[in-house]
C-alpha cells in the first residue's frame, strides 16, 4: 500500500482534554506555593510564549513571575518539589503504579477523537503517530486503554527533547515512513494546540528544506465556549501569526481537509 501521508499528532488539548487535568494541576500547584491561582488566559499567555512546552517548567515559572511581579519575600520551590505536587495531583499516586489506583485528575479527561477516525486514515492510506512531552504512563494510557489503539508509534517525555525542538517528531516521522525526507517523501503534517507545536515545524522545515511539512494548529478546548469566542479568535490568529499551514476546531475537521493536505 503507497503511503498518501504521514500525520503526527500532540496528545494534550488534540486527542484528549486537559482542561481539567494537566491545565488544573498547573492551577493547584501554583496556588499550593505562592497563594495565587492562575486562570487558564495566564497559562495560555506563557504557552504562548512558545518556549513552555513543559507543564512542571511551565508551572515553576508563573509561581518565580508571580512572586517576582509582587515582590514576595516566599522561597522558589525546587523543581522537584514541583513534579511531586503535580504527580499527586495529576495521578494521585505514584505515576508507574497501575492506572486502576490512579484517583488524580487524569480521570477527569474527555477524549476529543474515537477509534473510528484513525480506522478512517488507515482506509485512506494516511499513516499516523503521536508526538507528546505528556509522561510515557499518561500518554499510553489515553492511547492504549481509553482510545484501544494497538501499540501506536508514540515519542513522549524523555524519549526526546522538548518541542520546539524537531529532534522527536524528525525520528518518529522518519521511522514510519522509512524514507529519507526530500522530495520524494511523502508530506508529513503535525497536529498541534500551542505555538511550540507550530515552532516544532518551522525548525524542522530548517532543517529538510526540500520535505514538504505541514503545520496544522487545532483550537484547545478550554476555548470553545460561548463566553470565549474573542480570546478562541485571539489564540488562532496567533497560531495563524507563528507559521501554522491549517487551523481547525477539532482534529475531526482533517477529514474534511486531508485530501487538500496529501494532494498529488
Amino acid at each position: 500500500m503507497q503511503t498518501k501521508g504521514l500525520i503526527l499528532f500532540d496528545i494534550d488539548g488534540v486527542i484528549r482534554d486537559v482542561t481539567n487535568s494537566y491545565r488544573l494541576s498547573v492551577q493547584k500547584t501554583v496556588l499550593k506555593y505562592c497563594n495565587w491561582e492562575p486562570s487558564t488566559y495566564d497559562i495560555d499567555v506563557l504557552k504562548n510564549e512558545g518556549v513552555w512546552n513543559n507543564d512542571w517548567d511551565l508551572t515553576l515559572e508563573l509561581i518565580k513571575r508571580f512572586i517576582n511581579k509582587n515582590k514576595l519575600s516566599l522561597e522558589v520551590p525546587s523543581r522537584d518539589m514541583i513534579i511531586n505536587s503535580f504527580e499527586k495531583l495529576y495521578f494521585g499516586c505514584n505515576p508507574n503504579e497501575s492506572h486502576m489506583k490512579w484517583s488524580g485528575f487524569i480521570n477527569n479527561e474527555t477524549l476529543l477523537v474515537n477509534k473510528k477516525f484513525f480506522d478512517f486514515l488507515n482506509l485512506n492510506k494516511i499513516k499516523w503517530g503521536f508526538v507528546s512531552g505528556a509522561e510515557l504512563p499518561s500518554a499510553k494510557f489515553i492511547l492504549e486503554n481509553r482510545l484501544r489503539l494497538n501499540n501506536p508509534p508514540l515519542i513522549a517525555m524523555n524519549d526526546a527533547p522538548d518541542k520546539p525542538n524537531p529532534e522527536g517528531f524528525l525520528k518518529l516521522a522518519n521511522k514510519l515512513l522509512e524514507k529519507e525526507f526530500g522530495p520524494n517523501c511523502p508530506p508529513v503534517a503535525y497536529v498541534g494546540d500551542t505555538i511550540a507545536d507550530i515552532q516544532t515545524i518551522i525548525n524542522a522545515k530548517e532543517l529538510y528544506p526540500s520535505q514538504r511539512f505541514i503545520s496544522i494548529g487545532v483550537t484547545p478546548p478550554h476555548l470553545k465556549t460561548a463566553d470565549n469566542v474573542q480570546k478562541q479568535s485571539q489564540y488562532e490568529s496567533k497560531l495563524k501569526a507563528a507559521g501554522a499551514d491549517f487551523i481547525i476546531k477539532s482534529v475531526i475537521d482533517l477529514k474534511k481537509i486531508h485530501k487538500e493536505l496529501f494532494k498529488e
